[in-house]
């Protein structure tokens, strides 16, 4: 595994619960701000194997992007943490978007 690939995946692991990140910060964290994609990618294949927190990944517009019972489940684990999410399926970014410090 690529060390940027490394990287995505120790920063995805660091979201705290009640938080949410977006998949284009996680990959400006990670050093390569064009690549949102890859995040998505490497959070797909890799979720299971290493027990990651996917369901605090979503988009830049503060929505959840997979669809059917993914979504739901998602929409379940978000609101078991305590992370509202509207009538439109929206997080308020401002309220639960994951801000780490300089040391996390």
């Amino acid at each position: 595994m690529s060390p940027f690939s490394q990287r995505i995946l120790s920063i995805i692991a660091a979201v705290p619960v009640g938080q949410v990140a977006t998949y284009g910060q996680i990959a400006v964290m990670a050093g390569e701000p064009r690549a949102a994609r890859q995040v998505s990618r490497l959070l797909h294949s890799c979720s299971d194997k290493y027990n990651l927190p996917w369901h605090r990944i979503i988009n830049a517009q503060g929505r959840i992007v997979l669809n059917g019972l993914s979504a739901r489940k998602q929409t379940q684990k978000l609101r078991a943490e305590g992370i509202e999410i509207s009538d439109r399926h929206r997080i308020d970014l401002t309220v639960y978007q994951w801000q780490p410090k300089r040391d996390d």
